[in-house]
Parts: C-alpha cells; structure tokens; sequence
C-alpha cells in the first residue's frame, strides 16, 4: 500500500495535532496525513495532568519565565530557544481558550494560575488535574474540522527513507492488517513522544518506547543530552501512576517517618516546590540512609494532602484522588499517599534547531521527541505541554513552508522492498531468545545504574550489559505468526528500539565526568562548566554509540550555582 501527502506526522498528542492544525489553518491545498499507532484521544499526552506553564500574572514577565527554565535546567537549556518558548506560551494558552480549553477560572472568571516547582510565582494554567486530556480533546475536535488532514490510526513506524540528506517519506505496519505502507512525504514531522519505557518504573504509558528517536538515530540523526533523565518526585507505589506536582503546588507536604518536612534541609527556600531533580533526590537520600517509611512494596515516602481538606482536593485534584482509591485503596483526604521517584521525562532527544528542523532538510521534530534545547538537564514542571503547544505549531509552520513549491521526491521500489525485507525477517526469527525477558533485563539495567545516583563502575556494568542484550536480541522468537493486529511483533520491534536509545544513553551518561541537572554522579558531585557546558551529541555507528559535543547558546544568563 502507498500514500503520498505533502506533509506526513508521525505521532497524534499535542505536539504532533498542534502540528497538523498549524499547518490546516495556513493552507487548506497542503495534504497533511497524520501517522500514529494509537487514536488520537488515546494518546500519551492525556497522562498529563498539572499544567501549562505561561506568563500570565501582572508580577509575571517573559525574563523570569526564561531565568526560572534556564536556571532549572542547570544551564544546559538553549536560551535562544528558551526565549522563544517563554515568549510564545501565552499566545498558546489563549489559542485553545478560543477553541474552547475547560481551564479552570478563578471566581471572576480569569483563567486560574498555580504553583510549580522551580517557577518563581503561580505560572501554570491548569483544566483541574486533567489538563492533557482537556488540550488533546480540545485539538482533537478542532483537527475534525479540517478536510485536508487525514488521520492514519493505528500505524506503527518503521523506518524513514532518506536521499541525500533530504526526507522521501516512510515505512509503517498497518497493525491492522499487518501490511508494510509506504508514506511518500515532501516533510516529515516526527512528534512521536519520549522514551520512558527504557525503565521498569515510570509513568510512561507503555507505549512510550522512543520509536521516533531510534527511527531517526538509525539514519543517521544525532540524539542530543540522552543522559538527562527525569525522575519525577512522586511517582505512587507500586504502580508507578504519577501523583501530579500540582498535590504540592496546592500545598501538599512530603513526609519521611518521622513526619517530618525533610524538605526544609534540601531547599529551605522553595521546600516542596524546589525543582524536581532536587526533590527527588532529596527523596532518595532520605530513603537510602534510613529515614523512609517501609511498607509491603518496600521504601517509600509520604504525600500529605489531609491538610487540603476534601472540598480543595475535589475541586484541584479529582483525578488523583480517583487514582490513589483505585490503584493504592487510599483516599488522600484521609490518609497520605505513599509515593517515590520515579522516571518522566526524557530530556534529551532528536537534535533539532529552534524551528525544529534537523540536519535532513524536509525532517522536522517536535515535542518530546526533539531536543530544542530549553529544557537543558533537568525540565521545570508545566513546561512541557507549553513545549508541545508553541513548537508544534513552530515546526508546522516550518514544514509548510518547506513544501510549498517542491515536488515530490520519487521513493524507488527497492527502498521499499528493503525495508519490507527487514520487517519479514524480524517476523519470522525463530530464535532461542524471549523479547520479553530482554526488556525485563533491560528495565532492571536501566533502574539499578541510570538512576538517580550515578557512579563510573555501575554505568560500565550498563553498557556492558546493553550490548550483550543487543547481541541476544538477533536471536529472539516472534511466537505470534499471524498478520492482523501482531502485538508480538510490534512489541519486538519496540525493543529493537529501546536497546538503541538505552545505549545512547548509558555511554553519553557514563562520558559526562560531572553533576548537573537530573545527571547526578557520586563520583563527580560537582557542576563542571569549564570542562561540560556543552551537548552531547550521540550517532549511531556499526561499532557502537559516537559521542561527539556542541556548545551551549547563552544569550543573556551566564551559570551561577544553583540554589532553592
């Protein structure tokens, strides 16, 4: 099967619809196809549950907004970019209030602002504590009043087919029928999310498996800052179900087991709203000398909203209530919550320009996917959907722009046989290897040495170990040999995936001699901006991950020691 739209997005959450309707609302006569292996309303970005960080307070200005980003990404952000970012959030806000956003409104009727960590003042537009679900709803009904975007769902990507550095378009599995389909593209727009699922404990949905990032370092796209991940504070035992920072932004406590607010002795200034790098560890460390509380699922610190009262916790905080009563059989009004860190945000990604362009002309990345950078080493809570909103639109804009006037390029019959070719041998391994037990190895990998804390032996041990994993996986066993909706395979393949992303991240985080940011080594507790103010830069050889640098823009923010 063969399509060609003159714009293809791979990926259908806020980055990737905002995208689509930057594009629609510009011009009608572009063909956008719109490329993803869930429904749109079933995406990952209706997990998100906070906020939306934008200036909007009279004490507010786009300067503090830039300071506060910059400084919580240990100044590793961009600041160019940043400065961009800050300057277009508002816009963004006021977009989906015209296309009718449920965000909650004070009791004169302006739209509501609360706390997040590492935010100067109240910054963060919110819908409740179902502010993702609200956005993507909102985009997904204004996408169904443009004729000129098509919606592919359920189609999983494969490959991109690449001519002299310039984009022709890709490969992705109908789940539905099992069928390799072939996109022919003048862009393509990858807004396919993060890779979370590398590890065992996390918020991620699990089908967060970075396939955008891999599909794009395969051919030859650098990966930039894969070693900063976030662990976000409160992550609600056992399941990992996120506990949204908004439960301290309306005032919730974090206890250890003597009730204590040990936050007083990490960020006597900001306590619970310090940035999440700094919360978290402050979280671990209290964990791992003897202060936490032990349960049936084992460590774990308290979240404290009975202070809230149930009338506030109904009214800010619905969604988590429902969760806590349903996944943990407690009600925050009553009791607190026990919750722990755990893994939210890839930081890092596919290395892009502000306009979200790559260095294949026609490949535009975008949300979590990309690495702009203004979220540099560690991401400051409400920051992402206000990410997704400004540059998807940005690279929408970018990628109209690029096709108008250019003609297709013609994808040749043995570029699409190859991958076919690659696709039906995976499909029908016969191996001794369970893919599951892989990825089980690789979580374990991934939780034990890429942690919060990090040290040269255990990150050698990872990469030792992910190779090893890599050479197993040639010799996997795709049990399932049917076509139609082949979860087996899909999943095998996601694995493939993941193994490229883990290694990136493993040699880029074992490289980096310094702390900064969610990267915290115990054997180079330091900030090093002499020698590590710079990206990293990861690229996909046949001997393994390249790991080559770029510098950092700073436009007006020079590095200072980082306090709350």
């Amino acid at each position: 099967m063969k399509f060609r739209y003159d714009v293809v997005i791979v990926g259908a959450g806020l980055a990737g619809m905002r995208a689509a309707i930057a594009i629609a609302e510009k011009n009608e006569d572009v063909s956008v196809a719109m490329v993803s292996k869930t429904y749109p309303t079933r995406c990952h970005s209706v997990c998100a549950e906070g906020g939306t960080a934008a200036v909007f307070d009279k004490e507010d200005s786009l300067d503090l907004h830039a300071w506060d980003t910059v400084k919580g990404a240990d100044f590793l952000a961009d600041q160019d970019a940043v400065e961009l970012f800050v300057s277009e959030c508002p816009k963004e806000i006021l977009t989906l209030d015209a296309w009718g956003c449920p965000w909650s409104r004070t009791e004169d009727g302006k739209i509501a602002l609360r706390p997040f960590g590492g935010q100067s003042l109240n910054r963060t537009v919110f819908a409740k504590d179902r502010t993702g679900f609200h956005e993507v709803h909102t985009l997904y009904e204004r996408i169904l009043q443009y004729p000129n975007i098509e919606i592919f769902s359920e189609y999983f990507l494969t490959g991109l087919i690449v001519e002299n550095d310039e984009i022709k378009g890709l490969t992705a599995i109908d789940i539905k029928t099992g069928e390799l389909t072939l996109f022919e593209a003048k862009a393509v727009i990858l807004a396919t999310g993060g890779a979370g699922r590398l590890y065992g404990f996390t918020t991620y949905s699990h089908n967060v498996t970075g396939d955008g990032m891999a599909v794009a370092y395969r051919c030859g796209v650098p990966l930039k800052d894969m070693e900063f991940f976030q662990f976000h504070p409160t992550g609600l035992v056992p399941s990992g179900i996120l506990m949204t920072e908004a439960c301290r932004g309306e005032g919730g406590y974090l206890l250890n087991k003597d009730k204590e607010r040990f936050m007083k002795r990490y960020a006597p200034e900001k306590m619970e709203l310090a940035p999440r790098d700094v919360v978290a560890r402050a979280m671990w460390k209290e964990m791992i000398e003897g202060r936490a509380l032990e349960g049936e699922h084992g460590l774990y610190i308290a979240l404290d909203l009975t202070h809230l009262g149930e009338k506030k916790i109904k009214a800010r905080l619905p969604l988590i209530r429902e969760a806590a009563i349903n996944f943990a059989g407690i009600d925050p009004v009553e009791k607190p919550l026990p919750i722990k860190p755990v893994a939210h945000y890839t930081m890092g990604g596919i290395h892009v320009n502000k306009n979200c362009e790559t260095d294949v002309k026609g490949l535009y990345a975008t949300g979590e996917v990309a690495c702009i950078s203004i979220h540099g080493a560690n991401r400051l809570g409400s920051n992402s959907t206000s990410e997704c909103l400004v540059f998807g639109r940005i690279a929408g804009e970018n990628a109209l722009d690029f096709v108008l006037n250019k003609d297709f390029k013609l994808v040749k019959e043995d570029e699409f046989f190859e991958e076919e070719r690659k696709i039906e041998e995976i499909f029908n391994k016969n191996g001794s290897e369970s893919p599951y037990a892989i990825k089980k190895e690789l979580n374990e990998v991934m939780d034990n040495y890429l942690w919060i804390f990090r040290e040269e032996s255990g990150m050698k041990k990872a990469v030792q170990k992910i190779k090893e994993l890599k050479e197993r996986y040639k010799d996997v066993k795709i049990t399932d040999k049917s076509k139609s909706f082949n979860t087996d395979l899909i999943y095998t393949i996601e694995i493939g995936y993941m193994l490229d992303l883990a290694e990136a991240v493993a040699v880029c985080a074992l490289f980096r001699k310094e702390s900064r940011g969610a990267h915290y080594r115990l054997d180079y507790q330091k900030r090093d901006d002499v020698n590590w103010l710079k990206h990293s830069l990861a690229y996909k050889t046949a001997d393994g991950v390249k790991v080559d640098y770029a510098p950092v823009t700073i436009t007006k923010w020079e590095p200072v020691e980082r306090k709350y």
